[in-house]
């Protein structure tokens, strides 16, 4: 059996940190905090867990920081979280096996990382990161912000989710921006992956049109890793549309095409595009274009697992009724309720196609 230490950076997690701990209960041999400067109960919470508590001056460089907390580490693997992270019931027993059976040769175990959910809990979003890494490895924590471990050897992914519960919806804020625009006015550049996150960041702070430069030149770049330039092709349409071109925003989407298959949350938002001007016959073809497409397996990039079956279906039950092919809107609809049988949604649309089958035979 393995051991592993848990390393977390933490700064004013007083209303996260406990519960964070208490969900690795039985995993981890030895828990590293490290505080960047808590000014609320955070380490006074994390005492009651642990007594490897550090201090680090906060230097705008999130890698340095987790990087420290490594260097603290003891055990075989380290297991990293952020405070508002948790493992569910289910997962947490998954990976107590995974603690018994894990091959010591194993460098990196990639594990899903759910950040939505839906009304039941459902993940809505998703994507792979490295969690669980061979100490003796020595893997590295690169990129000031929205970093990341350069990983190499023998990587596995496993079936073993870390769901992100934040206690409360958080606007975006602009710590990360000033991050890359303090890097950019020293004079310094910015790495692909870097320009890649500072693009997101640009457009999730409302700054389109600096955004739209970041990403084309991001999305121009044979050595971008594709995931990220398809995802990029998906933002860039984002940004098109909240300045009102339209014709660019289509533009942008249809170019992910050249990087790999076509991708449903692509087709998603080609569809809605046509559905929000009732051109109701084209939003259909992507829409059910999406139902023949395959969701890459062990993919790392962002995932949206509705994209890949519920949404298509339930688009495919609205075109069709305001097409008036109400016989093919119910079949779809039922579709739909094979992904999410207690869909609010679906429920609605089956009351409505009930009316609609009652009013029929009235008349």
């Amino acid at each position: 059996m393995i051991t592993i230490s848990l390393c977390m950076i933490v700064k004013n997690e007083e209303k996260t940190l406990a519960r964070c701990l208490k969900s690795v209960s039985g995993i981890a041999d030895e828990i590293i905090i490290v505080d960047t400067g808590s000014q609320d109960k955070t380490k006074e919470i994390a005492r009651e867990f642990t007594d490897r508590i550090y201090d680090f001056s906060w230097n705008n460089h999130f890698s340095n920081a987790r990087n420290f907390s490594f260097e603290k580490a003891k055990m075989d693997y380290i297991l990293w979280l952020d405070a508002d992270d948790i493992l569910l019931m289910n997962d947490r027993l998954a990976f107590q096996k995974l603690k018994h059976t894990l091959n010591p040769d194993v460098d990196a175990v990639m594990m899903k990382y759910n950040t939505s959910f839906d009304e039941l809990g459902n993940p809505t979003f998703f994507y792979y990161r490295e969690r669980l890494i061979k100490r003796a490895a020595h893997f590295r924590w690169q990129e000031p912000v929205h970093e990341y471990l350069q990983t190499a050897g023998i990587v596995i992914n496993v079936d073993i989710s870390i769901t992100h519960a934040k206690p409360e919806r958080q606007i975006p804020g602009t710590r990360n921006l000033e991050i890359y625009e303090g890097i950019l006015q020293k004079g310094d550049f910015l790495s692909l992956r870097g320009l890649y996150y500072y693009a997101r960041e640009l457009k999730d702070n409302g700054r389109y049109l600096d955004a739209i430069k970041q990403f084309e030149v991001f999305i121009e770049n044979d050595s971008a890793w594709v995931e990220d330039r398809i995802n990029a092709c998906a933002e860039l349409s984002r940004c098109y549309l909240q300045i009102g071109n339209r014709e660019k925003a289509l533009l942008s989407l249809t170019n992910s095409f050249a990087f790999d298959l076509p991708r449903a949350e692509i087709c998603c938002q080609i569809g809605y595009f046509y559905k929000e001007i009732n051109e109701y016959k084209k939003a259909l073809f992507w829409f059910k274009l999406i139902l023949t497409l395959e969701m890459p397996e062990g993919s790392w990039g962002f995932i949206q697992p509705d994209c890949w079956g519920y949404i298509p279906n339930l688009e495919c039950a609205v075109c069709y009724d305001k097409l008036g092919e109400y016989e093919k809107a119910q079949f779809f609809n039922d579709q739909a309720a094979i992904f999410k049988p207690e869909s609010k949604a679906v429920a609605y649309n089956k009351r409505y196609f009930a009316d609609l089958k009652r009013q029929s035979v009235s008349n």
